[in-house]
């Protein structure tokens, strides 16, 4: 059995220094906030290439609270794209403001910046795009569109830590950018984490606020908050997995290099692409198919696991039918949602695995 992810080979790696970081917070008997997340928010803040980080219990929140530091409410638009994990969409819900969809780019699978302006009105009050599986989207086409209007940009890169545009972080390019901490993440918690990153210092004050109800001082509350603060055990462990980062993201990249090298001559898959000047971090190695459930099942039948990120795009989703988008509204998301299937991807995973999967998906086709 091939794992499609395993965390305990990834903790048994540098268990010492986990069980070193975890122990000492428990002895501190500070649990929330406190100096391991400060000191998390400068390192993290440090490798982004931007002045402030705000430490988070989810990558949501962050989502959540970049929005209401730009300003968005109740009446605005937030434009963003329906191919992505839901919590983008519901962020922008959480403000009152209105999702409004454009599609995604064919080959990169993330925002079209020639489908933004007709998308834009007098109520859209921010655009976010999403860094999908790991390589993040065209910012150049995002930002000047986002310029010319004086529309803030928020990035969704919760699975782009230590992604690069041309040399610039994710999260560093626009007004903020958005990190989740989820186990399963680039940089994972032992539980929920999220960020976000600016080099506003009047944002980063609202979002330190509002994730601590709302109060400047304890007891001086000015503004309506929420209870999004950041567990100490969280931040200790991601304090010592921000140090081995770099090499985990240079062995996912190494591992979707070999991907692409041996199934490159398959004529019934399409392999993801690196944009030059992009940095892909390989969240997701995801591979494209017109029989992507007929090659799931070969896979499963070899004790290989898959997955499907994302089946069913956001504005076909029951949740948000209210928006009254219909089938046909965006074709390559919808196409994308039909075709892509996740293979196994971790920075531990043996060469030899990686291998196996490519020769399941060649057998797939000769069988």
């Amino acid at each position: 059995m091939i794992p499609f992810l395993d965390l305990k080979a990834q903790y048994q790696s540098i268990k010492s220094e986990i069980d070193a970081a975890v122990l000492g917070v428990l002895a501190s008997g500070q649990y929330i906030l406190g100096e391991e997340v400060i000191r998390l928010e400068q390192e993290f803040a440090d490798y982004c290439n931007v002045k402030h980080a705000i430490a988070l219990n989810t990558g949501t929140s962050a989502l959540h609270l970049s929005l209401l530091a730009a300003g968005v409410g109740p009446g605005d638009e937030v434009i963003t794209v329906p191919f992505t994990f839901v919590a983008t969409v519901s962020a922008i819900c959480y403000t009152g403001a209105t999702p409004v969809f454009v599609d995604v780019e064919p080959m990169t699978l993330t925002m079209d910046p020639a489908q933004l302006e007709a998308k834009i009105t007098s109520r859209t009050k921010a655009i976010i795009p999403v860094h999908l599986y790991g390589q993040m989207a065209d910012m150049d086409g995002i930002m000047e569109v986002a310029d010319h209007h004086q529309i803030p940009v928020i990035e969704d890169a919760c699975q782009a830590h230590g992604a690069r545009y041309k040399g610039a972080r994710a999260g560093s390019i626009g007004a903020s950018g958005c990190f989740s901490f989820y186990p399963g993440k680039n940089l994972g918690a032992c539980g929920e984490g999220g960020i976000a990153v600016t080099n506003s210092d009047e944002q980063a004050k609202t979002m330190r606020m509002l994730r601590d109800w709302g109060q400047e001082q304890r007891y001086h509350h000015l503004l309506k908050g929420f209870n999004y603060r950041m567990d100490a055990i969280q931040g200790a462990i991601l304090r010592v997995k921000l140090r081995h980062l770099e090499a985990w993201t240079e062995a996912r990249r190494s591992h979707g290099r070999r991907y692409s090298s041996l199934l490159a001559g398959s004529p019934h898959l399409r392999t993801p692409v690196e944009v030059p000047e992009r940095r892909h971090v390989y969240h997701v190695y995801a591979i494209r198919s017109h029989d992507r459930d007929g090659l799931q099942r070969v896979l499963a039948a070899e004790g290989i696991p898959s997955g499907l990120h994302y089946p069913i795009p956001v504005h076909l989703q029951k949740a948000h039918a209210d928006l009254g988008y219909q089938v046909g509204d965006f074709p390559v998301s919808e196409a994308a949602a039909r075709e892509v299937l996740s293979l196994p991807i971790y920075p531990e995973m043996p060469v030899q695995h990686v291998d196996q999967v490519a020769a399941a998906l060649e057998y797939a086709y000769v069988s």
